[in-house]
């Protein structure tokens, strides 16, 4: 069996619960290092507020990516840590990529992949606030198609051959399931049940198509299991995403910009980069370390209709990095509005904790001591491991497939986001670099 890592590895890529708040009317306004081991976390969880970074420990950072790069495990890497709105850490190691050996900036352009899908949250969240859509609305409001969906429940025969029994949801999926991954739609490229098996034979990539396209694709398949009842890693964003066009009425990239890239000043975020000097500035993996296992190429010098809001973006240091700060604000930034701080607190708050109903099973890629909240995995515990991972209550993180990594610490009012292109590294990269970000704190 694969580890749960290298599970990881291929899905993807806290404030604590709410508890009784009602999710029914879900309008807003009815919501009131190579050569370095990993070292022990003892002294780095929950460290006390006010905490300061040590700059001769930062540089420990720097030795773990200097001979990441020297011993030829990543082509190159960037790594940006602000506190109270500042940097404390800086740093860009190895190339944009091997064959033009082009150093990495800020303004290097890295594919995103599932770190997309907090993008796509944000700004859905916004068309909450707008009013536009609600967090409880069937998704069949939105594309009729859904009405018809049915559930794929395996069933064994005596001489052990499976079989599909296709089942009618127990209640119709909502905008909360897509929101929070829990709206049985899935990923076939992980996994072997019946139901994913049947993602991967429906060849649901095939051809030119856009969002429309693909979720009535979707729609076609049976559900992993039923609305609400686990969370389950898949293409939830993506049918978010066609019923955000059909509620704005405009195509998402159209909306994103309106809503949250403009405003930011994210001008080089987006699905596509087809400038030939942009092109250039595209990170590369190492050749042997090109494969992100993800079901699909993933090439924004491609055109083609698709807006993957799931794992399609791309973006630099100095986009992400205002996203990134925006989130560690609340939801504003330099004066602007993203999102109300209800709607933020609402987005921050584990929505499949206790009480919630939704289990978890293997592939519960928050990981443990993490809830889900609405885009974003919300750190509500400790976790079991002993001593627990390095962190804080109410850490947000999410990374992607291609080894991109941030997280937002409100408590100790700091982030850090972490771009590279790097499928089979990426998750003892996250791991170390995290260490070493908490261990470079003081009280």
């Amino acid at each position: 069996m694969i580890s749960q890592s290298g599970l990881r590895a291929l899905a993807c890529g806290v404030l604590v619960s709410l508890g009784a708040m009602s999710l029914g009317a879900m309008s807003l306004g009815a919501m009131s290092l190579g050569a370095m081991s990993l070292a022990r976390a003892e002294g780095t969880y929950e460290i006390p507020a006010g905490a300061h970074f040590n700059q001769e420990k930062l540089a420990r950072i720097s030795e773990f990516f200097k001979n990441e790069v020297a011993t030829g495990k990543i082509a190159g890497a960037t790594v940006l840590i602000k506190q109270h709105g500042k940097p404390v850490y800086h740093e860009a190691f190895g190339v944009q990529d091997v064959v033009s050996k082009a150093p990495i900036t800020d303004k290097t352009i890295f594919r995103l992949f599932s770190m997309s899908k907090a993008i796509t949250a944000v700004v859905a969240m916004q068309l909450v606030e707008d009013g536009k859509i609600k967090l409880d609305d069937p998704v069949s409001k939105y594309i009729p198609s859904f009405a018809n969906v049915k559930v794929g429940v395996e069933k064994k025969a005596e001489d052990g051959t499976k079989s599909l029994e296709l089942v009618p949801p127990n209640r119709p999926m909502t905008v909360l399931d897509l929101m929070r991954h829990t709206s049985g739609i899935t990923y076939g490229f992980y996994g072997d049940t019946l139901v994913r098996k049947a993602y991967r034979e429906a060849n649901i990539y095939a051809g030119d198509f856009d969002l429309a396209e693909f979720a009535e694709r979707i729609a076609k398949l049976p559900l992993h299991n039923q609305p609400g009842a686990l969370w389950q890693y898949g293409h939830s964003t993506d049918v978010l995403a066609r019923v955000m066009e059909i509620a704005a009425g405009k195509p998402l990239l159209d909306i994103e910009r309106e809503k949250l890239l403009d405003p930011l000043g994210m001008v080089d975020t987006g699905f596509l980069v087809t400038d030939p000097e942009k092109q250039k500035l595209l990170a590369q993996p190492l050749p042997n370390d090109s494969d992100f296992r993800v079901g699909r190429i993933n090439d924004p010098t491609v055109v083609k209709k698709i807006q993957f809001a799931s794992g399609g973006m791309v973006t630099t240091m100095a986009d992400y990095e205002r996203f990134a700060q925006m989130l560690l604000n609340g939801g504003s930034l330099d004066g602007k509005t993203i999102l109300k701080p209800e709607t933020f607190k609402l987005m921050t708050t584990d929505q499949v904790g206790p009480g919630s109903g939704v289990d978890r099973d293997y592939f519960y890629f928050p990981g443990d001591g993490f809830g889900f909240g609405l885009g974003l995995a919300v750190r509500t515990d400790p976790g079991n491991a002993k001593p627990p991972p390095p962190g804080d209550l109410g850490e947000l993180k999410w990374d992607g497939a291609s080894g991109c990594y941030f997280v937002i610490d409100r408590k100790q009012d700091m982030f850090f986001v972490l771009l590279e292109q790097t499928p089979t590294e990426r998750q003892r990269v996250q791991r170390t670099l995290k260490q070493l970000v908490y261990e470079a704190m003081e009280k």
